[in-house]
């Protein structure tokens, strides 16, 4: 009696150690090993083994075993000697003698064939048997009490096992979700979707071409609006370095305290409110691309600091002293002319050099009106997308309109002027008349004289009644005697046709 309450004891403190190691910040790896260890020591169980089941093919592989010099590269195939059999009736089963079991295989050599055997399930929601806790007892007393013990320390098991399982789950689903991104990054900013196919645009694609080969630092310039955080995006997605991480920083937007703290990073309590330790920008990149738009707007002292990064890799943290060093490609942007900053002594000179490697002008939207149409169809599509898929189109007669303005504020411009247009239509439809409802027929009067109108086919198929009538309107000056020659109508006809197709007389 002495002798079981003895044994009870020794298993409830055993349980309390392995609860407190499950508990504990290990790996899995760690804590069976750690389990199986307690098993031999505290509770006479030796030769302590937990298999987990792959999820593939069902079959058990060890994943921990007590002892040196055994072969952890078996595997054991569902119904395959008594650890299958345990897997496949999902409940302990446990042999006087292993000698006298024929199905106990001996595959590890290590089992003394004169004592008893144990096998537990572990098994987690729904019952659901993931893998097998076995030992041998040193003896062969109580058994049913050792079988019992097995049942509960298994159950321990797997709880954490269930628990690395959901992590696991949600581990590969991030993952996969994460590769699905970058998929859609890496699609979305191919070169050939960039939009544009002018002459000028079609340098630049040259250019950046050339460039993502390299690991060279780039410096885009050009006037506010003109798609350099697009570009930058570009090269970055079609690089080397396109698995890594791609991280932006507009320069402008921050004083220097704390542009040094987000490109650098600062130790705790390297100022009031820093709580902890926190990683730069530059150190967040390491191994992908840095972003640095409006660079031209850094202080000068700032400059300073800057330019250690750019030319040896490294850096401190603020409030620290280990220097750390990072492999990051930077992409500059500016929409200055750094050139005269350099000669006004508001820009360093050897920094102008160290961002200026390669440098990629980009052109503004009146340099290439050509491309104006194929935007504007981007950008619909982008803003349809944006408001739950509304439909929207726009006709020729409104491209004509904006193919007229001059755009000071280039693609960002063109966008913001047709997230208007398509507020004020009602059907989704985009004609002259919605682009003149903005305002922009009149500025482009104030800005500049209109340009000569293109002429259109007016037999053109793809021109519905409405646009017909508009565009041989605008190519005979509004005139509706010359309007009616051209599409073979009398004066009258014409006129009818603009009371009832709601078109609005331009005044010249």
């Amino acid at each position: 009696m002495n002798e079981r309450l003895l044994m009870i004891e020794s298993e409830l403190d055993t349980l309390f150690l392995v609860s407190q190691l499950l508990n504990g910040t290990l790996d899995l790896h760690s804590k069976l090993r750690g389990i199986l260890e307690l098993l031999h020591e505290r509770s006479g169980l030796h030769f302590g083994m937990v298999t987990l089941r792959d999820v593939d093919d069902d079959s058990m592989s060890i994943c921990e075993i007590y002892g040196e010099n055994i072969d952890r590269t078996i595997r054991y195939q569902p119904g395959e000697g008594l650890v299958g059999a345990i897997l496949d009736e999902g409940s302990t089963i446990v042999v006087e003698r292993i000698a006298e079991e024929p199905r106990f295989l001996s595959r590890l050599g290590v089992y003394n064939p004169d004592l008893p055997f144990i096998g537990s399930p572990i098994a987690i929601e729904q019952g659901e048997v993931v893998g097998i806790l076995a030992a041998q007892p040193v003896h062969g007393n109580f058994l049913g009490e050792r079988a019992r013990f097995m049942e509960m320390v298994a159950n321990l098991i797997a709880q954490s096992v269930n628990m690395l399982r959901v992590m696991e789950r949600k581990q590969n689903e991030l993952t996969t979700e994460r590769d699905m991104l970058r998929q859609t990054l890496v699609k979305n900013y191919r070169f050939e979707n960039i939009i544009g196919h002018s002459e000028p645009m079609l340098k630049i694609f040259d250019v950046i071409r050339q460039v993502a080969k390299w690991q060279t630092t780039v410096l885009i310039r050009g006037e506010s609006g003109t798609g350099k955080e697009v570009v930058a995006s570009a090269i970055h997605f079609n690089s080397a370095c396109a698995n890594g991480p791609f991280l932006k920083l507009n320069c402008a937007a921050l004083p220097d305290t704390l542009l040094e703290s987000e490109l650098f990073g600062h130790e705790k309590g390297a100022f009031s409110g820093a709580i902890g330790q926190r990683k730069g920008r530059f150190e967040l990149a390491d191994n992908g691309t840095l972003f640095l738009d409006e660079v031209g707007e850094i202080s000068a002292s700032f400059q300073a600091k800057l330019l250690r990064v750019l030319q040896e890799g490294e850096f401190e943290r603020v409030g620290g002293v280990r220097t750390l060093k990072v492999n990051v490609r930077i992409i500059a942007a500016t929409n200055r002319n750094l050139e005269q900053d350099v000669a006004d002594d508001l820009f360093r000179e050897d920094l102008y050099y160290r961002l200026n490697v390669m440098p990629i002008n980009m052109p503004p939207l009146r340099e290439r009106i050509e491309d104006i149409p194929e935007l504007a169809v981007f950008l619909l599509n982008r803003i349809s997308k944006q408001q739950g898929g509304r439909p929207l189109e726009i006709k020729e007669s409104a491209l004509r309109i904006l193919m007229q303005h001059h755009w000071p504020g280039n693609v960002r411009e063109l966008e913001n002027r047709l997230e208007r247009a398509a507020i004020m239509s009602t059907d989704g439809i985009i004609d002259r008349d919605v682009i003149a409802s903005t305002g922009l027929e009149r500025e482009i009067g104030i800005i500049r004289p209109p340009m000569s109108v293109k002429p259109i086919d007016l037999q053109d198929d793809d021109l519905d009644e409405r646009e017909r009538v508009i565009a041989a309107l605008e190519q005979c000056g509004w005139v509706q005697a010359k309007a009616a020659r051209m599409l073979d109508m009398t004066p009258r006809q014409i006129a009818y046709r603009i009371q009832t197709l709601n078109i609005n007389l331009k005044q010249i």
